[in-house]
């Protein structure tokens, strides 16, 4: 599993704290955002062939998001996929996914999708967060309803077949009804009347370094209560059951077969690598002693430190700029295997196939875990599982934390 950031943005979302950089797109900035891009390009790829030893197992999946990735040109994803084959890996990807913002697939047409499939992309993950104009504007979205839809219908008439579409629910301004809107507009948005294959909707958090923390610290906006985000998910679940989706992990709902692929693997704690600003990687070797040494490394959300660090010298024989120290741009931690026994078993519990029930019951309070399976917020799946029930998933930090 490969996972690339970029760290590109032209506008900043009210709630997002991811790390991303503005490149406005204004008039008379196109020639800066190329320069920009090239050199991110040039540097991201140096990173990729310096750390290609890093890149082990069945590579199956790439993901490229961001930031938002659908502001580059296809030239960055060619060269990016060239890179890859330089550093020995195969590029047919059973899936390879890039996220798009709606705008951008509006503005640069089928011809730009049509591209990414001669590429190799064959998952397109939309972020369409609302139907509610008004609360797409507050969100400080680029792009308004009736755009959300014409970027799908384009998606779809490029041919690319695996869609998959974010929402985000629980706002202190967005009505039941609202909520309620903007699920049906979700099943209804392709135009040839088939169902998207796979919808993600996430919980709004307040995130430090937010606009909307700074909205909450001036008392600007009002959180929306547990409950109503409760009536909003449980609202969530019966529209999308009822439409046949599987309900595969919290936040996550596909047609049958339609599951990510590069996801799901994070949930199965799979080992994969992450490249750019901003991205993680977790890694599994051995020492001398042929014991797994478990690592999880990061790169710092610093895309200036990152352009200086990586990057040819004039002769082509050192990828790094000494100049800038290692700790400016990576961190890295060791894990116990307690800490990977414990967060193997709290992302197995976040999914509908649940975990082993021996390994649930070898590293849990039994105590606790009999409470949780004798009220039911625990329940046996298949071939000797055991998960949380749907209707329990909403309160399922509150159940791992009580067993764990």
């Amino acid at each position: 599993m490969i996972y690339v950031h970029i760290p590109f943005c032209r506008s900043f979302c009210t709630y997002c704290d991811f790390y991303s950089e503005a490149v406005p797109g204004c008039k008379g900035r196109g020639t800066l955002d190329q320069r920009l891009f090239l050199r991110y390009q040039k540097a991201l790829c140096d990173e990729i062939l310096s750390r290609r030893h890093e890149i082990t197992g069945e590579i199956n999946t790439l993901y490229i998001g961001g930031g938002t990735p659908s502001v580059l040109p296809l030239s960055f994803f060619e060269a990016l996929l060239q890179t890859l084959k330089q550093a020995g890996v195969r590029t047919d990807f059973e899936e390879f996914t890039v996220e798009v913002n709606p705008e951008d697939v509006v503005e640069k047409g089928e011809g730009y999708i049509r591209g990414l499939t001669r590429l190799g992309v064959n998952r397109i993950s939309m972020g369409v967060q609302s139907f509610d104009d008004g609360i797409l504007k507050w969100m400080n979205r680029r792009h308004n309803s009736e755009n959300a839809r014409r970027a799908y219908h384009i998606i779809e008439s490029s041919g690319m077949e695996n869609i998959s579409i974010d929402l985000i629910f629980g706002l202190g301004r967005q009505t039941l009804k609202q909520w309620e809107d903007t699920v049906h507009q979700a099943l209804e948005i392709s135009s040839s009347g088939k169902l998207p294959p796979h919808i993600s909707a996430y919980q709004l958090s307040v995130e430090p370094g937010s606009m909307l923390a700074e909205f909450v610290r001036r008392g600007t906006f009002r959180e929306a209560s547990q409950e109503e985000c409760r009536q909003q998910y449980d609202l969530l679940c019966k529209c999308l059951n009822e439409a046949g989706y599987n309900h595969y992990e919290i936040s996550n709902f596909a047609l049958e077969g339609k599951e990510a692929i590069h996801n799901s693997a994070y949930w199965d704690h799979v080992p994969y690598t992450g490249f750019g600003p901003g991205a993680h990687s977790f890694l599994v070797s051995e020492d001398s002693g042929n014991q797994p040494v478990i690592m999880r490394k990061w790169n710092n959300p610093d895309l200036k430190a990152y352009l200086y660090r990586f990057g040819r010298t004039e002769e082509g024989g050192d990828f790094m700029n000494s100049s800038i120290p290692p700790d400016a741009v990576v961190g890295s931690e060791i894990l116990t295997k307690e800490q990977y026994d414990l967060e193997t078993l709290m992302l197995s519990l976040r999914t509908s196939a649940g975990v082993d029930e021996g390994f649930l019951r070898a590293h849990t309070d039994s105590r606790a875990l009999e409470k949780m399976l004798s009220c039911g917020c625990l329940v046996p799946a298949m071939e000797g599982r055991i998960r949380i029930p749907e209707e329990s998933f909403f309160i399922s930090d509150g159940i791992i934390a009580e067993i764990a």
